[in-house]
């Protein structure tokens, strides 16, 4: 077992045996670190292509940008009218509180801000950030990201939640966050109680990219959640060297499902600096949907899904099965079907 105490430094990561000092020093001297003590028990230090240390433990890879790579790989700064809201769709849009996190994933998209000195939203901005919401009726659905926005106390939590349940036309509240399987102690009662809502209702998407994430305290904590009436989406990320098997993202699906959480979005990688080396090509990600189909119920599907570069939005990019009057089955069988569906 390694130290209760969340790594963040160099010679931490050294003592748990998980990296070299000199190395997570350098790579923190440009992106934040940070590995939470549940996430470090899981890694098996006998293995050195780990799936939960290639996720977490810093690597000089990182230092090397692309290209093709960017500082906002998904365009959050085009379309945020106000500090903390970024509003790309006419229904919906994301709310970001705070820009911190119990762990930081080494492919993060937005790894140029979090764990900065950007910190929290002041008063005032959140302030402004809900008169945003309130002043536009055509909003449905609040997406509160970050950071991860379960890092706030459960009495800020609770306010937040309160406003935005204050606000009519808010029908959806969706919470994206690691802390149930990073950091999974932050879900007691407390925090359960602040995510009550009087009117609109709460979806909680729990991102988790391999089966072993899902620990006997991130099984209880998300039970807790469940059990409380909070509807679970999982969010995945296609990782190469993490998930890149059909054998792996069947164990992680099965497992979300086992653990009452509908797997939403497989993402592919966003552009984000330095990722190269956990990038997977469309193609490959493609055949792997192709291969799950037959191998999971539906219940266990993601959408696999691309957040378009710019700003302009997620779109499926999942296998076509019907193309000019011939189906393919899920075994590779090809069959006509007429144009017309008729």
């Amino acid at each position: 077992m390694t130290s209760r105490r969340t790594l963040r430094f160099g010679e931490e990561f050294a003592a748990a045996g998980l990296a070299e000092a000199g190395i997570v020093d350098r790579v923190a001297e440009r992106y934040a670190v940070a590995m939470t003590p549940v996430l470090a028990d899981l890694v098996k230090r006998d293995d050195p292509a780990d799936p939960i240390a290639r996720q977490f433990v810093p690597d000089l890879r990182e230092l090397e940008t692309a290209a093709i790579e960017r500082a906002d790989p998904i365009g959050d700064h085009a379309f945020s009218p106000v500090k903390g809201i970024v509003h790309r769709y006419p229904d919906r849009l994301l709310l970001t509180p705070l820009l911190h996190c119990p762990v930081y994933c080494r492919f993060c998209f937005r790894r140029e801000r979090v764990g900065g000195a950007e910190k929290a939203l002041d008063e005032a901005e959140l302030t402004a950030a809900l008169d945003y919401i309130r002043a536009h009726e055509e909003v449905w659905e609040v997406v509160i990201t970050g950071g991860d926005p379960l890092m706030l106390p459960p009495p800020r939590m609770a306010a937040l939640l309160r406003a935005l349940d204050a606000i009519p036309h808010v029908q959806i509240i969706r919470l994206h966050s690691r802390i149930p399987v990073a950091d999974p102690e932050r879900i007691d009662p407390e925090m359960i109680a602040a995510l009550r809502l009087e009117r609109a209702t709460l979806w909680l998407a729990v991102h988790c990219n391999h089966a072993r994430e899902l620990s006997p305290p991130a099984i209880a904590a998300l039970r807790a959640l469940s059990g409380a009436g909070i509807p679970l989406l999982g969010q995945t990320v296609l990782l190469r060297s993490v998930n890149d098997t059909t054998e792996t993202l069947e164990a992680l699906f099965r497992a979300m499902v086992a653990n009452r959480i509908k797997p939403y979005y497989l993402h592919q990688l966003d552009l984000a600096a330095g990722t190269a080396h956990f990038r997977v090509p469309v193609e490959e990600g493609q055949a792997l949907m192709r291969e799950l189909r037959g191998r999971v119920s539906g219940v266990c599907q993601p959408t696999y899904i691309l957040d378009i570069p710019g700003g302009h939005g997620k779109v499926p990019i999942g296998p076509a099965y019907l193309e000019q009057g011939i189906v393919m089955d899920w075994q590779g069988g090809a069959h006509d079907y007429p144009p017309d569906g008729g």
